[in-house]
């Protein structure tokens, strides 16, 4: 009988044992995707920060390039003060934006001051055959071109971001690693229109 109750405890101890070992190797195994999930959020959160600089290094050559092409046009367009001064304006508040829906809203309306700009030049052919006027447009129709690559990286970037620290369970490592959802970059209703301009 002592054989039997010593057979039947071994074999008790090795059920908590294996029972253990199974809940252990559970345990690594949640731990191990916890730590991989929040690696991966950490990474996208990354790619955001970087994919919004390039925004950023972008509308800053742009308003870099703006004061070179206003004095190239004012050589020659010395009457249209009202533009110089939007463009002004509208460089100063893209400058000054802090939030990327800020940002938005800014070069949305830096972009109109442009538009308007280009519109005048039409009106002065020995402008539009300036060297240095041709060379100020190509780098800054350049530079819009890698504005809206730039913009659209940032905004897949954030989708994919945003997606992931909605789904579960990414979403329980999200609200413990303190990961929140990003801004699309947006240009304000109506931007898509062409700016109405009147002489």
């Amino acid at each position: 009988m002592a054989a039997n109750w010593n057979l039947e405890v071994e074999r008790v101890k090795k059920g908590w044992i294996i029972a253990l070992v199974i809940i252990a190797i559970i345990v690594i195994a949640l731990v191990s995707w916890g730590i991989g999930a929040y690696n991966k959020m950490v990474a996208l959160d990354q790619t955001v920060k970087e994919s919004y600089s390039q925004i950023q290094n972008q509308l800053q050559r742009r308003m870099d390039l703006i004061p070179n092409l206003v004095e190239t046009v004012k050589g020659f367009a010395a009457q249209e003060k009202g533009i110089f001064e939007d463009l002004a304006n509208a460089r100063a508040k893209l400058a000054g934006a802090q939030t990327v829906q800020d940002q938005a809203t800014a070069d949305a309306e830096l972009t109109t001051a442009l538009s308007r700009l280009l519109v005048i030049v039409e009106n002065y052919p020995t402008l539009k055959s300036d060297a240095n006027f041709r060379q100020l447009m190509d780098e800054l129709a350049g530079t819009e071109n890698r504005i809206a690559v730039a913009r659209k990286d940032y905004n897949a970037a954030v989708k994919e971001y945003n997606a992931l620290i909605k789904k579960f369970p990414y979403m329980l490592i999200a609200g413990m690693g303190g990961f929140t959802e990003k801004e699309y970059f947006e240009a304000k209703p109506g931007a898509e229109e062409a700016p109405q301009v009147q002489f």
